[in-house]
């Protein structure tokens, strides 16, 4: 019923000694938002390696559009907190780079100048483009020095985004923000939301699917149409193990949207809250690892959200 562009199936990964992840599965849909949480150091940012190619699981496989994901390829973006931008180029020749190392060699660019000259032309457009989506229009021609943290951490998205990748990985990305640009940034992801939804219903693929790492419930539960957390707090011992054996998928949930002052709407979004708190951030409250999974179920229910329904 649903077009998969990512499937982690039993996923294991272990260093040395410390065990980090334990048996994940998680299929993700087109077009999904999906926000991971769970406490500190407990195999977020591994599974986000993982789906990226960098660290292949020890154990099990992920798949992108029904492939084996072994090593990084240009199907997978990434941007994490702290953003990577070349300091000796503008906004939109920092974005347009990733399309240059893309489309063109260095002997194109040596040796076919007038064809590279239009090619590069034709990246800076597309990149002004995608800047002026992401509120950066007025700001294409600055430097990194020249911008703030919220505008440079626009402008590592927008690197991210120009390679049209199936899934973007963003690992706390707006972790280092204050309050104001934090919430700028969250209406950022609700429009490319919005634009996945339109997309869907003229019958297109919606092209934004992203994961994004947060340890802030408000905010996972505010930008995404599904909530997952990770955690080692679960009745480990009822499957047999002596000691943990890593972190799990311990919660899998629609999320229930922006709140609302008053009313049900709030009310929901008060209780999820405290559900995701006792099911992955509480150890003297753990559970049966399945208590909390119900995300499909939901879905079969109509209870989904967004591309999915």
């Amino acid at each position: 019923m649903y077009d998969i562009v990512l499937d982690c199936q039993s996923v294991h990964h272990w260093f040395g000694d410390q065990k980090v992840l334990y048996d994940v599965s998680l299929k993700v849909v087109r077009g999904q938002i999906v926000a991971l949480v769970g406490p500190s150091g407990f195999g977020k940012s591994t599974l986000l390696r993982a789906i990226l190619g960098t660290h292949p699981p020890a154990s099990g496989q992920v798949l992108m559009n029904n492939g084996p994901v072994t090593t990084p390829g240009r199907d997978r973006g990434i941007v994490y907190q702290k953003y990577s931008l070349f300091p000796f180029l503008t906004a939109h020749e920092n974005v347009a780079f990733g399309l240059m190392l893309d489309q063109s060699s260095l002997p194109f660019r040596l040796f076919r100048f007038w064809k590279w000259r239009n090619l590069r032309k034709t990246h800076l457009r597309l990149a002004a483009e995608l800047l002026h989506k992401l509120g950066l229009g007025n700001s294409l021609h600055l430097y990194p020095s020249q911008m703030s943290g919220g505008m440079c951490q626009r402008v590592a998205i927008a690197q991210a985004l120009i390679l049209k990748p199936e899934i973007l990985l963003l690992d706390e990305p707006f972790g280092a923000l204050d309050e104001a640009t934090r919430e700028e940034h969250q209406q950022m992801l609700l429009e490319l939301y919005q634009e996945n939804l339109t997309e869907k219903q003229a019958g297109r693929n919606p092209p934004y699917t992203v994961i994004l790492v947060t340890h802030e419930l408000n905010e996972a539960m505010k930008v995404s149409d599904r909530v997952v957390a990770l955690s080692k707090y679960w009745l480990w011992e009822d499957e047999n193990h002596r000691e943990s054996p890593g972190s799990t998928v311990v919660y899998d949930a629609v999320a229930p949207g922006p709140p609302r002052d008053g009313g049900a709407v709030l009310d929901t979004f008060l209780k999820q809250r405290s559900e995701i708190r006792q099911a992955a951030f509480q150890p003297t409250t753990r559970h049966k690892r399945g208590e909390f999974i119900r995300f499909w179920r939901e879905c079969q229910e109509g209870k989904g959200r967004g591309v999915m329904q």
